[in-house]
């Protein structure tokens, strides 16, 4: 026990060896592995000394054990002058290294952490696979468990909780002004599609796309006009906006392999026309097909991967439903939609407009099986994007589902509102107005906004219009790398919040490989909400954060006991078991999922100009 305190307290010297991120973003492996080594002698001798892999296994453990006893005494409080903040995110990281180095964990992995950390200690180099981002994450778990984590080292108790009364909360309100300052100079880095300066460009956009197709302003607010001009061609794109070099790639590939891309004229319209990298990166990344993106398409179709991530194919009792849960299915009465997103999750089922053929048969067969079961109390409309249909078939549609007398909720899930505002007629909204019944039955919308540059007058007055009929409209965000910069979708939540609309959910992105530039790591999710997002007002933080385990549903970050981090890969990356949301009701099997790594994520967010330093909790979310 004393070894343990000595050391703790030797290792605050090596703080600053590691304070600031951006001076060693860029380190060699042979400067991480000595700053790994200095983040725990012991366990560095400990690997040195052991006759074998084995026999340092049960020394860590027994290692471990210690600190967690010098940390956690009955008597601690006297021993240690640590902070308890620290002592907890001790206890975090020495759960996680005990669970990575769990013998079992490396069977289900196909590697051992641990083994590549004896092999580097023992040979005193580092072999060729194993990348900065494993040294990291240990370099962060031995400090971590040392109460060197860096994130309080250099803060004190706040005073107001040394205070009583008037003076207490005027001590107080400069801590929270100082979080508010905080926020409001993030907020200034981003745009919202409402910024008055933002709102004419728009406009420009606007005329030359009504030029370049020969239409007017009454064709702008007529939808089947955008439908009959969907963008799907590289020479439209670049007569409106400017395309560099790796758009065009990217598109072109797109186009040579039939690989499916849509842009509504409306949407076209929020690109910044010069091309500057300003505010429409979030935008561009949704629709314009990179690269990457296409080898890891054509790569997953060649060598026979399923792209089918969710498995819906296996949760899928008849064709255009999937059920998941107990009340709840998903109706997919359309395969397209007016444009189409990149990172979507059913990539591999979307189809041109031209292409979509779902027949009126397959739809009734549906319906009716619905209709003959009595535990449906809830039918999720979305596709592809049902919208998509004209009035009278959605008329027709939704008469079918309130028919039933079980379904006493409908939600309509759409993009319409992102991607073509003007879909909202007047007669439209009549229409599901005509199913919404307050003490009978509940017709929502759920959209998908992904940043507040999406936002614009036309939006707010389609949204103005459909809640005056009391219809309640709920927004799924997907967290990807173009959202996931410091309160970049804090502003999201508070331009919803104001233009009349619910954050819902916030979906981790799915992990298929064709869409690894846009997925970001699970810790970075829960960084954002904890961090950031919990500085917002309750009403506009309503969405839960969560993870969609294939064939079995979400999956809630913010609960240790829904998942656990169990390996981190020679490439950095964490492995997760996710254990789903039935798992203390039924004997259903974990799912073990592969993150992207986070050096690689902050690496990337430095070369795009972020302090990463303002991110360096990263690694203690787990």
């Amino acid at each position: 026990m004393t070894i343990v305190i000595v050391r703790i307290r030797f290792e605050h010297k090596n703080q600053e060896k590691l304070a600031n991120m951006k001076d060693i973003i860029t380190s060699s492996r042979e400067e991480l592995a000595e700053l790994l080594w200095k983040s725990d002698l012991i366990i560095h001798r400990i690997l040195k000394n052991s006759i074998n892999v084995h026999d340092s296994r049960n020394e860590i453990f027994r290692y471990l054990d210690g600190i967690d006893t010098a940390l956690f005494t009955i008597y601690s409080h006297s021993k240690q002058d640590m902070n308890i903040l620290e002592k907890k995110n001790a206890r975090d990281c020495i759960r996680v290294l005990k669970t990575i180095l769990r013998t079992q964990n490396e069977k289900q992995s196909h590697f051992s952490a641990l083994r590549a950390l004896y092999n580097i200690a023992r040979e005193n180099r580092v072999p060729k696979n194993i990348s900065e981002g494993f040294l990291f994450e240990f370099i962060y778990l031995f400090r971590g468990i040392n109460g060197n984590s860096g994130l309080f080292a250099e803060k004190e108790k706040p005073p107001f909780l040394n205070l009583d009364g008037m003076e207490a909360a005027l001590e107080r309100t400069m801590f929270l002004d100082d979080y508010s300052k905080r926020m409001d100079l993030s907020f200034k880095k981003y745009r919202t599609g409402l910024d008055h300066d933002l709102v004419p460009e728009r406009n420009d956009m606007k005329q030359r796309i009504l030029q370049q197709f020969g239409g007017n302003e009454e064709d702008w607010t007529d939808y089947k006009w955008h439908l009959d001009h969907i963008i799907s061609d590289i020479d439209t794109l670049q007569n409106v906006a400017a395309l560099d070099g790796g758009e065009i790639r990217g598109l072109k590939l797109a186009i040579e392999n039939n690989i499916p891309f849509q842009i509504t004229p409306y949407y076209l319209s929020l690109f910044d026309r010069e091309n500057r990298k300003q505010y429409d990166l979030s935008i561009r990344a949704q629709v314009l097909p990179s690269v990457t993106y296409c080898q890891n398409y054509l790569r997953s179709i060649r060598t026979g991967t399923s792209m089918d991530f969710m498995d819906e194919a296996s949760t899928s009792p008849i064709e255009t439903i999937t059920r998941r849960y107990p009340k709840i299915l998903i109706l997919k009465p359309f395969q397209s939609c007016p444009q189409i997103c990149v990172y979507c999750q059913r990539n591999w089922e979307i189809k041109s407009l031209q292409e979509s053929s779902i027949t009126k048969e397959t739809v009734l067969n549906a319906i009716n099986w619905i209709k003959a079961n009595p535990h449906i109390s809830e039918v999720l409309v979305t596709g592809g994007d049902p919208l998509t249909l004209n009035d009278s078939i959605i008329d027709r549609l939704l008469g079918m589902i309130s028919d039933i007398e079980h379904v006493d909720r409908i939600r309509i899930g759409t993009r319409t509102l992102v991607t073509l505002p003007s879909r909202f007629t007047d007669n439209l909204i009549n229409i599901f107005s005509k199913y919404h019944k307050l003490g009978e039955r509940d017709l929502c919308i759920i959209t998908h906004f992904q940043h507040p540059t999406e936002f614009t007058p036309d939006t707010i007055d389609a949204v103005s219009r459909i809640k005056k009929q009391g219809i309640n409209i709920y927004n799924q965000q997907v967290f990807t790398y173009y959202n996931s910069k410091k309160f970049e979708s804090c502003l999201l939540r508070k331009t919803m919040k104001k233009s009349g609309i619910d954050p819902y959910y916030t979906f981790n992105t799915k992990g298929k490989e064709e869409t690894i530039d846009y997925r970001v790591p699970i810790s970075r999710l829960e960084q954002e909400r904890q961090e950031e997002a919990r500085l917002l007002p309750g009403l506009e933080r309503t969405d839960e954060s969560v993870f969609n385990v294939p064939r079995l549903g979400k999956s809630h970050l913010r609960a240790w006991q829904d998942h656990e981090v169990i390996m981190i890969l020679p490439d950095g990356r964490r492995v997760y078991r996710f254990y789903p949301w039935e798992s203390k009701m039924e004997l259903v099997e974990p799912y073990n999922y592969v993150d992207v790594s986070i050096y690689r994520y902050l690496k990337r967010l430095y070369y795009d100009g972020e302090d990463v330093d303002e991110y360096k909790s990263i690694w203690y979310y787990f």
